[in-house]
């Protein structure tokens, strides 16, 4: 094909948008609607990776020292937890933070402690974040040989529980998109078959004169590829907007470093763009162009 001729190809890709509006919209709503489900999906996701990940990165591990521990004992555990990759972060609480935080959580019956000695009974502890929930029994068998390490406390069951709710959210996640494309194809696919049908006329001139297949193809692929891109736009604006009210309203009452914090707009707005794009131009074009050559023999 001559750089004429294709230019010619993309310009009646153009013109066909303009020539048969019904069938535009028609496609353009289409793709728009399963657009949305993807981008409202592609939020859902987002926020519930991001909560159980958060979650997951805060399992119940408590290390406790003996009684008797040093101060160069605890100054090791805490270098050895600061070299550890497993671990985002710690904190090291005295008996005295500890006894405070229990008589706080007794609320009016904390007056029964205001003798407790509680450098006698309480040790000082450790609180663990993890990177993955599932280095915890490493990370534990490790830390319970250090000197001055009394005992290691974690929840098991938590561990897995978290595990396993990750995994679940990152297949449910790809397998949810595969399906969404599938039906999307087969949407845009009916839709040019309608398109065809409604130029068979003009497809027939063309074969009369000449026209080869690529040339017959190529201003499909344009109009498709130039819908999905407009319908990617539009769901891509309306999702930010509706989700921008969602959000408003959800964190009016929750802390921006609490773990069930959503995702804001602001950083998830330029990727969630970025896929509904490559969706919408995938879609649009390629799928146009599979479907004019299964739907029209040229």
């Amino acid at each position: 094909m001559t750089a004429r001729a294709f230019f010619n190809s993309i310009r009646e890709g153009f013109r066909g948008i303009i020539r048969h509006p019904l069938v535009t919209i028609a496609s353009i709503t289409t793709i728009m609607l399963m657009l949305l489900i993807m981008g409202a999906f592609y939020i859902f996701s987002v926020n519930a990776r991001r909560i159980t990940t958060r979650l997951s990165q805060r399992p119940p591990i408590e290390v406790y020292m003996t009684l008797q521990c040093t101060e160069e004992e605890r100054n090791f555990v805490a270098e050895h937890l600061n070299s550890n990759p497993a671990v985002i972060e710690y904190s090291m609480a005295s008996p005295e933070e500890n006894y405070l935080n229990f008589k706080s959580n007794l609320g009016d019956s904390s007056s029964i402690l205001d003798d407790f000695d509680y450098n006698m009974y309480l040790p000082y502890t450790f609180s663990l974040r993890l990177t993955d929930p599932s280095l915890a029994d490493s990370v534990c068998s490790e830390i319970s040989t250090y000197s001055g390490v009394s005992k290691v406390a974690q929840e098991s069951n938590v561990m897995t529980f978290l595990t396993k709710a990750s995994k679940i959210v990152n297949i449910t996640t790809a397998a949810a998109f595969v399906v969404l494309f599938i039906i999307a194809l087969f949407i845009i696919s009916n839709m040019v078959r309608i398109s065809v049908y409604s130029r068979a006329s003009e497809i027939e001139i063309m074969k009369f004169v000449g026209a080869t297949n690529n040339y017959i193809r190529l201003p499909y692929v344009t109009e498709g590829a130039i819908v999905g891109l407009f319908s990617a736009v539009c769901s891509w604006a309306i999702t930010i907007l509706v989700y921008n009210q969602v959000y408003a309203r959800a964190m009016s009452s929750i802390s921006t470093d609490s773990f069930y914090a959503l995702v804001s707009s602001r950083t998830l707005m330029w990727h969630e763009l970025a896929i509904l794009l490559l969706m919408g131009l995938f879609i649009g074009g390629i799928g146009s162009g599979i479907s004019v050559r299964n739907y029209i023999k040229v």
